[in-house]
This record gives structure tokens, C-alpha cells and sequence, in this order.
């Protein structure tokens, strides 16, 4: 064991090995908490990890562990423990206040299993970006650095993310929200509520509920617009959804519960999804050429 070159059998002992170290901090220091890279500290974590991913490929030749990095071998057993991983949490109910496998995003396990990943994708992209060839690295390259920058940025910008709640009135423009955590939060925009709205079923149940608002922000704009279920508004990066209402009233209600969404990281998990599909694409484009000549 561990003479080189390295198989399959180191390959699954590193992941074991980032397993056990998973647990011990779990139990040492507790789960990942995600608020503390916020912005900018994601940033720089972001640049941080670029860094250090080139730093590795750079020692290749001199650390044979950073050259194993860019193997199949390392890449099977990681992927395989990702995957288990993956399937465990969509097995369990996963909660922001739940602990160990029951919120996967913050286990120390997890994490470290994926940023193991991520190490890996960088080395084989360093490594195709150099030794580029036209046919062969586009699609290699779209799919990989795609998923790399969806895995790096839908992580780090989780911290980023705010998910809020406004109970607005007739008449009362509100500035305020409320966070899951129960924290007032004062935002840049204000929210009135000019008229409730709910359409019923002949049984009497909700067939459809909607907000008609006055959107005033801080820079000058007065936007008049109706929130709709699963049909939210955007404004100033702010995802604009309606959520509930004075359920003791029913139609007659004066109050329209509002959720309000930010994800500034969202544009670039999306270019990453985006960029593999294009490669998944030039894969079929590609593979149908080939056929034909």
C-alpha cells in the first residue's frame, strides 16, 4: 500500500480518510457554519481556493500526491463516496436546525468530501486547458469547469442567500422583513398593499390568491405590480413572492404575507449548469459527426 503508482485501494483510503476527519470536527467543533463566509469572506475563499489548486499543479512533479489528484483513481472513489453521500441526504429530511446526516449542507463529512472533488475537477481542468486540443477538450472542458463553478459558487454563495418574510398592509408601506431566525431586517425597498385577492372554488377553498403592491425603493422607483402564487416579481435582486395571508379572514383579508428572496451567487451556479449542458450538447454534436464521416 501507498507504493506508487497509486490505485483505486488509496484512492478509497483518502476518502475514508476525509470521512473520519468529517466526523471528529462534527464532534470537535460542530457543523459547518455557512454565515461565516459571507461576503466578502466567500470571495476570498473563493480566490484562496483557485490559488491553492493552481499551487498544487504547479508542485505535480515534485508531490506525488498532488499528481495523483488528476487520476481516474482518485476521481472514482471520490465521486462514489459523493454519491452515497448525496443519495443519504435525499433519503433523510433535511432541515437548516437539524444535525449530522440530517442537514447534509453543513456536515462536516459532506463538505469535505465535495471540496475533495472540487481539487480534483480544477487539476483535470488545469491539465486539458494546457494541453489543449479543439475536438476533443471543448466539451471536456465546458462539462467540467461548468461543474465546477456550480459546485463553488451555489456553496459559498449559500451564505449570501436571503430568504425573508413582510407582512404588508393597505395603506402601510413597510421596509421591514423577518428572518427564519426571527431577526428585523430593514431593505431598500418598501412594500404597500393596495388590494388582496382570492378567487374560491364553489366548496369554498382558495383557487387562487394574489397582492396588487406599490413598490417604492431607495433609488427612486415606484413600481405598481401583482405578486401571484408561484408568479414572483423581481425588483432590485430581490425574488418577490407571495406567501400567505389572514387565513381567519379569507378573502376579506387587509394583510398579504410576502416572501422576499436574494441569491447574488444564483447568476453564476446557473452560467455553470449552463455550460454543461452546451458541452453535454457539443458531446452529441461531436459523436454524430463522428458517425457520419
Amino acid at each position: 500500500m501507498w507504493t506508487k503508482p497509486w490505485t483505486l485501494r488509496e484512492g478509497f483510503i483518502i476518502c475514508c480518510g476525509l470521512v473520519v476527519a468529517g466526523l471528529m470536527l462534527e464532534l470537535s467543533v460542530g457543523p459547518v457554519v455557512w454565515d461565516l463566509f459571507a461576503w466578502p469572506a466567500n470571495a476570498i475563499v473563493l480566490a484562496g481556493l483557485i490559488v491553492l489548486c493552481v499551487g498544487f499543479y504547479l508542485l505535480r512533479r515534485r508531490v506525488y500526491a498532488f499528481r495523483f489528484l488528476s487520476t481516474y483513481r482518485a476521481a472514482v472513489p471520490a465521486l462514489l463516496f459523493a454519491v452515497a453521500l448525496t443519495v443519504i441526504m435525499g433519503l433523510t429530511r433535511q432541515s437548516v436546525s437539524g444535525a449530522w446526516i440530517y442537514n447534509m449542507l453543513s456536515f462536516w463529512p459532506f463538505v469535505l468530501v465535495y471540496v475533495y472533488i472540487t481539487v480534483i475537477l480544477s487539476q483535470v481542468i488545469i491539465h486539458h486547458t494546457l494541453h489543449f486540443r479543439w475536438r476533443r477538450d471543448i466539451p471536456f472542458l465546458l462539462n467540467h469547469l461548468g461543474l465546477f463553478i456550480a459546485i463553488t459558487t451555489a456553496t459559498l454563495g449559500n451564505a449570501d442567500m436571503q430568504r425573508l418574510k413582510m407582512i404588508t398592509a393597505i395603506g402601510e408601506p413597510e421596509w421591514r422583513a423577518i428572518s427564519d431566525g426571527g431577526a428585523v431586517k430593514e431593505l431598500s425597498l418598501a412594500i404597500e398593499l393596495k388590494r388582496f385577492i382570492m378567487e374560491e372554488y364553489d366548496d369554498g377553498t382558495p383557487k387562487r390568491f394574489a397582492s396588487e403592491v406599490q413598490i417604492l425603493t431607495k433609488t427612486g422607483k415606484n413600481i405598481q405590480a401583482t405578486v401571484d402564487v408561484n408568479k414572483p416579481i423581481e425588483v432590485e435582486g430581490w425574488k418577490i413572492y407571495q406567501y400567505g395571508y389572514d387565513t381567519a379572514m379569507g378573502s376579506m383579508s387587509n394583510i398579504s404575507i410576502l416572501e422576499l428572496v436574494s441569491d447574488p451567487w444564483l447568476p453564476a451556479v446557473y452560467t455553470g449548469i449552463y455550460m454543461m449542458l452546451a458541452g453535454a450538447l457539443c458531446m452529441f454534436v461531436l459523436g454524430v459527426r463522428r458517425k457520419k464521416s
